[in-house]
């Protein structure tokens, strides 16, 4: 599987809606449900683990890993999976979800709950840098998962996470800046933000946060040996963001393409090791 592969089967919910697929596909199927901060993805893999469909789009139903809205997220999670399965002709039944490191298991448990109540059985749930390292299979190094709310941390020794950490600094606080610095509402600054092609102009004036982030790394991963660190989760894609984080833990830093759908497909991944245990 490759997140490029992922990229162009999981859209954008108010893209034209794309054709069916040409077959059904056999075996089981492997969902991921994660519920962001700002964005909500669903993402499908067949039983060989590769991406065959899944979207994604704006929601706030959810903040650092907590249910806010629980009925609005009910709504959201069906109508996606009502939209998916007409496109794959098969009914999705299962899935896996997860959450920020630290969140209290009563709130894990909401998270679980929204996936049920959409009509899936949630089989698993999984910390969000354990999910990304399915996907990343770093053996030594540190997953930093900036989402909407937090930036989660796991560290990563001979393959297996050792220690997590998750604290506020998110894409959220960027929109925040943004429209405090150029005096626009929220709603219209997540949308300058995410728009590529000002980035560049936008970099000055959210820099401070990606420092905060890169403070918030290098506090986290003290006392261990980091050779490298991966950043995933939507907000890594900003202009410069691994840059940042490089200069202020002197650690090389990567970003891979499309970051925002490595966690959902590794919920997607945990889900089939759920059904296996």
């Amino acid at each position: 599987m490759t997140i490029e592969q992922a990229a162009k089967v999981i859209r954008w919910v108010n893209d034209p809606e794309p054709p069916p697929l040409a077959e059904v596909p056999e075996g089981d199927l492997y969902v991921g449900v994660d519920l962001g901060t700002a964005y909500l993805t669903l993402a499908v893999l067949d039983q060989n683990l590769q991406p065959i469909a899944g979207e994604y789009q704006f929601a706030q139903v959810a903040r650092d890993g907590l249910v806010v809205d629980y009925a609005g997220a009910v709504d959201l999670v069906k109508s996606m999976k009502a939209r998916v399965e007409k496109r794959i002709g098969r009914e999705l039944t299962h899935a896996a979800s997860g959450y920020p490191p630290g969140v209290p298991q009563a709130e894990v448990r909401a998270t679980a709950n929204v996936v049920e109540a959409a009509g899936m059985l949630c089989e698993s749930l999984v910390d969000e840098p354990t999910a990304a390292n399915a996907v990343i299979e770093m053996q030594n190094g540190a997953i930093v998962d900036v989402g909407g709310g937090t930036t989660g941390i796991a560290i990563i020794e001979n393959g297996e996470v050792v220690f997590t950490a998750d604290e506020a600094t998110g894409g959220t606080h960027l929109t925040l800046v943004i429209a405090g610095a150029k005096d626009i509402p929220f709603e219209d600054a997540e949308k300058l933000k995410v728009d590529t092609t000002r980035q560049k102009e936008l970099f000055p004036v959210i820099r401070p946060v990606f420092e905060k982030v890169a403070s918030i790394v290098a506090r986290q991963i003290e006392g261990y040996s980091v050779p490298k660190i991966v950043m995933v989760g939507g907000t890594s894609a900003f202009y410069r963001a691994d840059e940042v984080v490089a200069e202020y833990t002197g650690i090389p830093t990567w970003v891979p393409d499309n970051p925002f759908l490595v966690t959902p497909l590794g919920m997607a991944m945990h889900q089939k090791l759920g059904s296996e245990g």
